[in-house]
């Protein structure tokens, strides 16, 4: 039995979501903002001890619309179940999926429908206004006009935790008006929540510090102390508690007795009298106040000089505090009766003080934490990890069945929503040895796709080495709202044979993407093969991302330089190469010799003809080495020409979707 999916509507940013969970971990990458705080957040408040609620400040923006029609149907005398259709309602269903022959224990208080083939059971939690209280929710507030809304928001965030209520539901799956009301407990019960949250205190040297990792081990002394069931850990717990009580009787009377000495001489205010009771003082000892307030960790020295906790790295620490946590997440399991059937643990940026290799073997090891505490005491823990992370390194590690990217977009009204994309479905259609490929090309290049803005491919050294020169040079005449500076970029050296194979990967990810490739022009040797060639002599292109884009293996160098801009963007894809500099001019075949013939004066070049132009900058590109090219001009401190097909294809990538920059007069036909 595990928790299948989660789907979540009008909280904050997840204004209609639905989030496919793996049965073991599942790993939720995206930009800052995207939602996946208010996924946390959400689910800690249904899976707490408190009762959940919720404010005004809750609701999604795209629900304040709502709010204001359901008003203004109200004000028309509209009928009150008619408004409550509109009116907005947080929702979370939570969809537990089970085997036919399971012990279903708790779970079969969520079975309402009566399918034997059946084996999925849902929950649903609503936050909705209370029956009747319509007329209370608007009261006598009468304004229609736009400029009203202010005051009509500020009413409703006084009356909305007063009106609206959190009801627990079972719900056919099968049948949505089937359903029956549920205690809150029975869920807590039935899907135990744990959270690691992003905040965990360790940056603070001080006694919050002491604080974080104590109350750790109180937790797990407490949980021990409670649960009789865990013999050799109740047995500990016993034994601190007898050791504690030892050191607090050979305190004894001695100890209290100078303590006795510092209270105030009360007898000069006539205090004891005869029927007061006289002040004595006593010391008692807590050991989980001692965990808490008085332990430290500390680490192995030498010569018996043992290093305090600050003295290792927070990275260090900050795992050793995840661990520590996951273990008490997994004793509080083992000490609760009946026992949850499944245990849903949260951990925010587990990368926290992490180096790169540590985030790649926690990720890694993740469920194997799990196997090592079920191996340890022979118990099955029933646990779902939810990983939120902003490291590539994590993203890149984890496989992409386990990956779900969130994306906050905007609507019509600029209200801001998340979208959750699964890439187990979104590559489904991938073919193999692609889909591996992908996979095996981010691990290895540490590729940021899931947390970037917008997105480079490009063919190879060359242009990915001097791309941060060419984005500062073209940055000084953009506006400052586009300059690409300040833009979160993914740049991916990807090579002319495999930039295809990314094209399903970013339109998925709705990413405004430029690919720089190359022309490669070849001929026939007359031996039955291609060779390199220049581009006026080109036969076709030996560029497997250009044939791939054109769906045409025999497209010609004349027929690439003669295509239309229209015909080189593809929804948020934009495809760029060689082109003549000036209208008829000389043309590269690649990025160095492209370069030369759009700087002259670096690169003098006798000609006379264009075509003799040409052929002298391929022969001299020829013999550039790429990496010394790319690092003698990035590191100039003398200005040069951007080759035309790149400025013009970094132009189009300044801009926003989804319309491309038009091409300037007198470049028309030129590529882009």
């Amino acid at each position: 039995m595990y928790l299948k999916q989660i789907e979540a509507k009008n909280f904050r940013l997840l204004h209609d979501v639905q989030l496919l969970l793996e049965d073991q971990a599942t790993v939720i990458v995206g930009r800052n903002n995207s939602g996946k705080t208010s996924l946390t957040e959400v689910m800690k408040r249904l899976l707490s001890d408190a009762s959940p609620s919720f404010s005004l400040e809750d609701f999604s923006f795209c629900c304040y619309d709502q709010f204001w029609n359901s008003h203004l149907r109200k004000s028309e005398g509209e009928d009150e179940a008619e408004i409550r259709k509109i009116l907005p309602v947080i929702e979370v269903r939570l969809h537990f999926s089970y085997e036919q022959d399971e012990h279903l224990g708790l779970l079969s208080e969520l079975i309402v429908d009566l399918e034997p083939e059946c084996t999925q059971a849902l929950a649903v939690v609503r936050y909705a206004l209370k029956d009747g209280k319509l007329p209370e929710l608007f009261g006598d507030f009468a304004e229609t006009d736009e400029d009203a809304r202010p005051d009509f928001f500020r009413l409703l965030r006084d009356r909305i935790p007063a009106l609206y209520e959190t009801t627990f539901v079972a719900v056919d799956p099968n049948d949505a008006t089937n359903e029956k009301v549920i205690e809150r407990s029975t869920l807590r019960k039935l899907c135990l929540g744990g959270f690691i949250s992003a905040q965990r205190g360790l940056d603070d040297a001080s006694q919050k510090e002491r604080v974080v990792i104590g109350k750790v081990l109180e937790n797990l002394f407490s949980t021990a102390k409670s649960n009789t069931d865990d013999t050799d850990n109740h047995a500990i717990a016993e034994e601190l508690e007898v050791a504690v009580k030892s050191i607090q009787e050979k305190m004894g009377d001695d100890f209290n007795e100078k303590l006795d000495q510092l209270l105030p001489a009360l007898s000069l205010f006539g205090y004891p009298g005869l029927n007061d009771s006289k002040l004595l003082t006593e010391t008692t000892l807590d050991v989980a106040k001692l965990l808490t307030n008085h332990t430290k960790v500390r680490y192995t020295g030498s010569d018996g000089i043992h290093l305090p906790e600050a003295y290792n790295g927070l990275g260090t620490r900050n795992i050793i505090l995840i661990l520590l946590q996951l273990r008490e997440f997994f004793k509080l399991y083992l000490a609760m009766e009946p026992r949850p059937s499944v245990h849903l643990v949260f951990i925010e940026e587990p990368e926290v003080h992490l180096h790169p290799q540590m985030q790649e073997v926690f990720i890694r090891k993740i469920t194997e934490i799990a196997s090592a505490f079920n191996e340890e005491t022979g118990e099955s823990w029933p646990v779902q990890f939810v990983v939120s992370t902003h490291s590539s390194h994590v993203a890149n590690e984890a496989h992409f069945e386990t990956i779900r990217y969130f994306l906050a977009s905007a609507d019509d009204n600029g209200a801001m929503s998340t979208k959750v994309k699964d890439l187990r479905k979104g590559l489904a259609g991938k073919p193999e040895p692609d889909r591996s490929f992908l996979h095996q090309y981010m691990t290895l290049t540490r590729c940021d796709l899931f947390f970037a803005d917008k997105a480079i491919l490009v063919e190879g050294t060359t242009e990915r080495l001097l791309l941060p020169r060419i984005i500062r040079m073209l940055d000084r005449d953009l506006a400052e709202g586009k300059k690409l500076s300040s833009r979160y970029l993914s740049v991916v050296e990807v090579g002319g044979a495999y930039a295809h194979i990314f094209f399903d990967l970013v339109n998925f990810l709705e990413l405004r993407t430029l690919v720089i490739t190359d022309l490669d022009s070849v001929k026939s040797n007359g031996a039955g093969k291609f060779v390199a060639c220049q581009v006026s002599q080109g036969q076709k292109t030996s560029n497997a991302c250009l044939k791939s884009w054109y769906s045409n293996k025999d497209i010609t160098p004349a027929e690439l330089l003669a295509v239309g801009d229209a015909a080189k963007t593809k929804s948020r894809l934009r495809l760029t190469y060689q082109c003549p500099e000036a209208e008829a001019g000389p043309c590269g075949r690649s990025f160095e010799d492209a370069f030369m013939l759009a700087n002259p004066e670096l690169f003098p070049l006798p000609g006379p003809s264009d075509e003799e132009k040409e052929t002298q900058a391929w022969e001299r590109a020829r013999e550039e080495k790429k990496s010394a090219f790319a690092l003698t001009h990035a590191l100039s401190e003398n200005d040069w020409n951007i080759p035309r097909y790149i400025r013009c294809g970094l132009a189009w990538l300044a801009e926003g979707d989804p319309s491309p920059v038009p091409i300037p007069p007198g470049d028309v036909g030129a590529a882009a």
